[in-house]
């Protein structure tokens, strides 16, 4: 009986459920889930609402979206809603520092130690905010007309100059120590602290939507098929990716890069150079991924 119950163990640990998976959101409440980013299922997620957002943290997934929506998650398979206090469009949520930020339309900033309880704080700003990230103890926000907004605690938030004003910046991440935004028109700006920027080429005029760090690489995705990588966030280089459709979300798991967009569009690579696509089992506009590392 003992020697039963220790291959259960091993068995429930090693399942997508109990272990590391990759879990993408999109429109209508569509959520899937996967353990090696190649086959996907298909998850109820309790809500027709647009979902924008994913993160994880603290043995916990949180996704945002439409009309204040917020869903948690142990295990990407099991959703929960939960009442974020607000009816604006939440469009990016991070964890860093033993807290969940959300963000959202007309400045809109939500905070929660465990996902389940959120705080509105003030933005100082009215624009709407797109992404958020966490990285070298600073939590990192941006969004329309070249915001940029930073906060130690999540709580009081500074406005930095980003030097792009004219075009809305879209994604953020952290990584080789480095901050990397991106949005209209091929904008790239990186920070090594989050308060000064500084504007890369991309060599695109393509809107970029997504960025993510892993494996000592950046990867930036956006619309028509774009997938741009950089070893160190100034230098880009533009990949085939197979497709024409928009990709909006990127992330980076297990030695894989994952990428998801339009008509349940999803991408994979080890590398970031070489790019196949996957079987989502879903036609929904895919808007977010996340690993959980």
């Amino acid at each position: 009986m003992k020697h039963l119950l220790i291959i259960i163990s091993i068995l429930l640990l090693s399942s997508p459920i109990f272990g590391q998976s990759f879990v993408s959101v999109g429109n209508s409440g569509n959520i899937i889930t996967s353990s090696d980013g190649i086959s996907w299922t298909k998850r109820t997620s309790g809500t027709r609402e647009y979902l924008k957002g994913v993160t994880y943290g603290n043995g916990l997934f949180v996704t945002d979206g439409n009309s204040g929506t917020i869903l948690t998650s142990p295990d990407g398979n099991s959703w929960t809603k939960r009442t974020s206090g607000t009816s604006m469009y939440l469009r990016g949520v991070t964890y860093g520092n033993g807290l969940f930020v959300t963000v959202g339309f007309f400045g809109t900033i939500l905070t929660s130690p465990d996902g389940i309880t959120w705080t509105e704080r003030t933005s100082v700003i009215f624009r709407n905010l797109s992404g958020v990230t966490y990285g070298n103890g600073l939590f990192v926000t941006v969004g329309w007309n070249g915001t940029i907004l930073t906060s130690s605690d999540g709580i009081s938030w500074t406005q930095r100059t980003s030097g792009s004003q004219q075009f809305h910046l879209n994604g953020l991440t952290y990584g080789n120590g480095l901050f990397v935004t991106v949005g209209e028109s091929g904008t790239i700006l990186t920070s090594p602290d989050g308060i000064t920027w500084t504007e890369r080429t991309s060599g695109t005029p393509k809107e970029l939507y997504g960025v993510t760090s892993g494996n000592g690489l950046f990867v930036t995705v956006g619309f028509f098929g774009t997938i741009l990588t950089s070893p160190d966030g100034i230098t880009w280089t533009e990949r085939t990716s197979g497709t024409w459709v928009y990709l909006r979300g990127v992330t980076s798991g297990n030695g894989l890069f994952v990428v998801v967009g339009k008509n349940g569009t999803i991408l994979t690579s080890s590398e970031g150079t070489t790019w196949t696509e996957r079987t989502s089992g879903t036609s929904k506009y895919l808007r977010g991924v996340t690993y959980s590392q």
